[in-house]
């Protein structure tokens, strides 16, 4: 078994002896667990970059480091001889309140561009405001500035749950980290519904109706079916109110009591549907096919489609007893057979329609 004695980069006190085993990442994680740090990062002696087990050999001295760049531990002996004032690595930023520690390659080294890089670069250039424990002061939100720094440690975006991304990606434009911004405006589209209008697949809609309760009401008011094929299916009272049903497949459904106010029929098959006491006021349903539909209710209750747009429907055999068919437009319809007996035609057109027999 190898043993290796880790050191925080840059430091040369409080080593901690751990065995070596599994992968790399099995020893960053151990060095994180000993070190109090988020390892992400070896070096041994030299500054170089340990990326695999194999090159560790038992004994080595390495250098754990949380994403900053290696530092030489000799820089904490001469650190000894420096002036009082002159800037040191590791510096405590006050962002709004909160302190976070971190080091000054931390800050400059992933984005040498931003406005953080070049306010600790140097810090005389900006004259940076401390507080009585020698912080730096910066009025930002800490909330939004946490990803911000872990991602200047380790180069990956991490937000925790109920940090408002839109937050993170304005304080990266504030300090000019381009990268990040990138990174966080792909995320944010991410987050947002998708401008999908592409139509439902019977798929899709069976899984609604199979999870919804029979005595609920179904609401696809809006919705684009186009082109879907729901033949056949139980559609009794559920709301399409507006719904896109263009060329639609809709032989043989029940769409007893439904709501198609207004909703896009054109060019849809509804042949031998179940259309009692169905609702299409102001539909549009030009060029649809509605052969052998029954429209009759027994109890009385009256398919209403006044004002619907029904030129070139081919109606041919329907059951349409008490319809309401008001000021709708039949022009080159096709009524060839239907009943409509007690039908309410005031203000139709019925323009070259079929002759009606029977």
């Amino acid at each position: 078994m190898r043993r290796v004695t880790l050191f925080v980069n840059g430091t040369s006190k409080n080593g901690k002896v751990v065995a070596v085993y599994g992968t790399l990442s099995d020893l960053l994680s151990a060095a994180s667990n000993k070190l109090g740090i988020r390892a992400s990062s070896l070096f041994n002696g030299k500054g170089g970059l340990i990326d695999d087990i194999s090159l560790i050999r038992d004994d080595d001295v390495l250098y754990v480091s949380e994403g900053d760049s290696f530092v030489d531990p000799q820089d904490e002996v001469n650190a000894v001889s420096v002036k009082p004032g002159a800037p040191s690595d590791w510096l405590t930023l006050n962002i709004g309140g909160r302190l976070f520690t971190t080091t000054r390659s931390t800050l400059v080294s992933k984005e040498p561009e931003s406005m953080l890089a070049h306010m600790f670069r140097d810090k005389c250039v900006w004259g940076n405001r401390q507080d009585e424990h020698g912080a730096y002061l910066i009025d930002r939100s800490p909330e939004y500035f946490e990803p911000i720094l872990n991602y200047l440690r380790h180069g990956q975006l991490i937000i925790n749950e109920g940090v408002n991304i839109r937050g993170v990606l304005e304080e990266a434009r504030f300090f000019g980290i381009e990268q990040l911004g990138d990174q966080l405006e792909a995320a944010l589209k991410n987050t947002q519904p998708p401008d999908d209008h592409s139509p439902i697949s019977r798929k899709e809609f069976v899984r609604f109706l199979l999870a919804t309760p029979t005595k609920s009401e179904l609401r696809c008011q809006g919705l684009n079916f186009s082109g879907a094929d729901l033949s056949r299916l139980d559609l009794r009272y559920i709301n399409f109110k507006m719904a896109n049903l263009s060329r639609c497949n809709l032989t043989q459904a029940n769409l007893c009591c439904s709501n198609l106010e207004r909703a896009d029929l054109s060019g849809a098959n509804l042949d031998s549907g179940n259309l009692q006491g169905v609702k299409m006021l102001c539909s549009n349903a030009e060029g649809a096919s509605l052969r052998g539909c029954n429209f009759e209710d027994p109890s009385g209750l009256k398919a209403n489609l006044e004002g619907a747009n029904l030129k070139g429907v081919d109606m041919e055999g329907s059951q349409m007893t008490g319809i309401n068919l008001r000021v709708a437009t039949l022009k080159n319809a096709k009524l060839k057979n239907c009943n409509l007996r007690g039908a309410t035609l005031a203000g139709t057109d019925l323009e070259l329609a079929v002759a009606l027999h029977g």
